[in-house]
């Protein structure tokens, strides 16, 4: 059981607005045409392989946040310290884009303006925030099989009005980079999920599970983006002027489905913003009090970043996140899982305490 609860929080943070929305997939996999079923299999497996080894490496050195496994993986302290700033901005950034996706998703759908979407779901996280790990545990066990099994069944539904041999027939003009924009992908996922990772680090009860928490991860993530990749195939319209290219094809299929995956949107946008919010207050925060005010502060500024729009953010914000995930990638595949100096440390210090 605790395996699942892992998994599905896991899943909670990389189903987000740009995936559900089918913004993410757009850009990193379908624009490439049949190559970008191969990019999926290939983003999804380094995941797989980011999950496997942070969790090791976390469990292996104790790391207690963000900052300590970094001094696992950079010697160099001013390094250190400027990739935990720089990671900490961005997951604000992508927490921004998850409120701004629920504002955008209301606007489309229902058009209220977005800002008061926008306010709802601040207010929400403000919420959930107060009630710290558990209450984020406890909401991705019960949305996110929910979720997997609505997207499982819209993508079977979707199967009968595709036709494969069209899929390169929507490749946009773009160099064939398939393979790095695969990467990329992975790399800012992985921006995003580290941290988070090591926030649950204490629900792996043993290390031999996470390899099967790593697998079952992995196969989740292709086939949730294969079905999503082959919404897009049905798109008949210029994709650059939907801010929710899934919604549409969904309503393709059936009316009364769009509905149904309306409220995928917004529970995939509501677990990845908790997720995010969580990783960034933990680790900014010095104390509960401290937890509280950057908790209420973030809320209150994501509303304002929602006015900018959520397409723009995700084209703006994600490549750049992928690019910083690529160091972040390969420090961690190349980390072996040994302790520290930072374990050894804290357990020379506490002997020494308990001998006082």
């Amino acid at each position: 059981m605790s395996i699942l609860k892992i998994v599905f929080v896991i899943i909670g943070t990389l189903i987000g607005a740009g995936f559900a929305s089918g913004q993410e997939i757009y850009i990193f996999f379908f624009s490439y045409g049949i190559k970008g079923i191969i990019g999926i299999i290939v983003s999804s497996s380094i995941i797989g392989l980011i999950i496997y080894k942070t969790l090791n490496l976390v469990k292996s050195n104790n790391c207690k946040d963000y900052k300590e496994l970094l001094e696992v993986l950079i010697k160099n302290e001013k390094c250190r310290y400027i990739l935990n700033v720089v990671v900490n901005v961005f997951i604000l950034a992508s927490f921004y884009i998850m409120i701004a996706g629920f504002g955008a998703y209301v606007q489309q759908e229902f058009n209220v303006n977005s800002v008061i979407g926008s306010g709802i779901l601040a207010i929400i996280c403000y919420i959930v925030f107060k009630s710290n790990i558990k209450g984020f545990v406890i909401i991705n066990q019960i949305l996110i099989p929910l979720i997997v099994l609505i997207v499982v069944f819209i993508g079977y539904k979707n199967l009968n009005g595709i036709d494969f041999s069209n899929i390169n027939n929507y490749l946009l003009p773009k160099n064939n980079n398939w393979l790095i924009s695969a990467i990329l992908y992975s790399s800012y996922n992985s921006i995003m999920l580290v941290p988070v990772l090591i926030s649950i680090k204490d629900l792996v009860k043993k290390k031999q599970h996470i390899k099967y928490i790593s697998i079952t991860v992995t196969l989740i993530v292709i086939l949730l983006s294969s079905i999503i990749y082959l919404f897009l195939v049905r798109i008949d319209v210029d994709i650059n002027n939907l801010q929710m290219p899934a919604v549409y094809v969904v309503n393709k299929i059936s009316s009364s489905l769009k509905f149904v995956y309306g409220l995928i949107i917004i529970f995939s946008i509501f677990t990845t913003a908790i997720s995010l919010g969580i990783s960034f207050i933990k680790d900014v925060s010095k104390s509960d009090s401290s937890y509280d005010l950057i908790a209420l502060i973030i809320c209150c500024s994501s509303v304002l970043f929602s006015n900018i729009g959520f397409s723009n953010l995700v084209n703006f914000f994600y490549p750049i996140l992928g690019g910083l995930g690529v160091l972040q990638i390969w420090k961690i595949l190349l980390q072996k899982n040994i302790k520290t100096d930072i374990t050894i440390g804290r357990k020379k210090l506490e002997k020494g305490y308990s001998n006082d």
